[in-house]
């Protein structure tokens, strides 16, 4: 048995346009003391994986090849032709280990503070998993984050999953105290995950299962992986299975998934902001805001975008814009 680390490297950031693009998705920006958050998730797992597998896309991988090279490290890659969301994803990578090793999945462009609170709540999760659970991992909430899935629990019992709340519906969840938002990432033996997704979505079962046969070198097939249904892993099994468990993580963790927690970050190591918390991100150029309070400048070569930070989940609706106008700007 081997515990394998499972990077999930397929995202887009779509949130964080136009510092993140499909071109050059924010899991590889070097925005944290030079590193990128792709390399950050390889590091903070070293101590806690036996081995690496990275999961990822054609037009991606050669971006993740980049930050692996920086690495004195052996590893093993899946690249999919088209993205089928994560239960394709993590399918193909239990069924390319033997069923006994466990899975630590994570995503690549988490941020996580205190490696050895990590490290704690790994080896929970790995004895967990050694005993046939599925485990989720719950973050404290530090405020009303309408941009995140919450876990409801009593200890290591799931008792609920809950999609992206409104305002009002997240501050009941910090009140109510037994919420933890659902960082996405997970750990589980190949084959019990396999016997779950098997039992809820046989399709995708199936169908990956076709898909990972016909690979070669780890590449998969495009029209075969487009006969996979998309479907993510918290539809197709976390919120079904009777197997689920979940650690609720004592790390400091933050998905950067907007640029409302990309400010905050940023304010807690130092980044400059002015009187009325007003920020400037990817440029040294002076800029002042004037009768503006907390808005961030976002410079690039190609596009800015000035934005209050309060309706940073809206940012999306900016990316989808230009993707349905096939713009060279994503």
């Amino acid at each position: 048995m081997s515990v394998y680390n499972v990077i999930l490297s397929g995202g887009v950031g779509s949130r964080l346009w136009p510092l993140s693009r499909k071109s050059h998705p924010k899991q590889y920006l070097p925005l944290f003391d030079g590193k990128s958050l792709f390399e950050l998730t390889i590091e903070r797992n070293l101590c806690v994986a036996d081995k690496l597998m990275i999961i990822g896309n054609k037009e991606n991988d050669h971006l993740s090849q980049e930050a692996l090279d920086k690495f004195d490290i052996e590893y093993t890659k899946i690249v999919e032709a088209v993205p089928r969301n994560t239960a394709a994803a993590i399918a193909f990578a239990a069924l390319a280990l033997d069923e006994n090793d466990i899975l630590i999945v994570t995503p690549s462009d988490h941020l996580i503070e205190d490696k050895d609170a990590y490290k704690e709540a790994m080896q929970k999760a790995i004895e967990l998993a050694e005993n046939d659970y599925i485990v989720t991992f719950g973050v404290q909430p530090t405020r009303p984050e309408t941009g995140y899935g919450y876990i409801e629990h009593k200890g290591d019992k799931v008792l609920s999953f809950r999609e992206k709340p409104n305002h009002i519906t997240a501050q009941d969840f910090i009140e109510q105290g037994n919420f933890l938002w659902n960082s996405g990432m997970f750990c589980f033996k190949a084959k019990v995950l396999l016997k779950e997704l098997k039992k809820f979505e046989k399709v995708i079962y199936e169908t990956s299962k076709t898909a990972w046969k016909a690979s070669v070198n780890g590449e998969l097939d495009e029209a075969l992986s487009l006969q996979i249904p998309s479907n993510s892993i918290d539809y197709a099994v976390m919120e079904r299975s009777k197997k689920i468990k979940v650690v609720p993580a004592g790390f400091i963790w933050n998905d950067l998934g907007s640029f409302e927690s990309l400010y905050d970050y940023f304010q807690l190591n130092g980044h400059d902001i002015d009187r009325n918390g007003n920020m400037v991100i990817g440029t040294d150029v002076y800029t002042s805001f004037v009768g503006l309070q907390n808005c961030i400048f976002v410079n690039t070569p190609t596009a800015n975008l000035i934005l209050q930070k309060e309706y940073s989940q809206e940012v999306k609706n900016i990316y989808t814009h230009l993707e349905k106008n096939n713009s060279s700007l994503i």
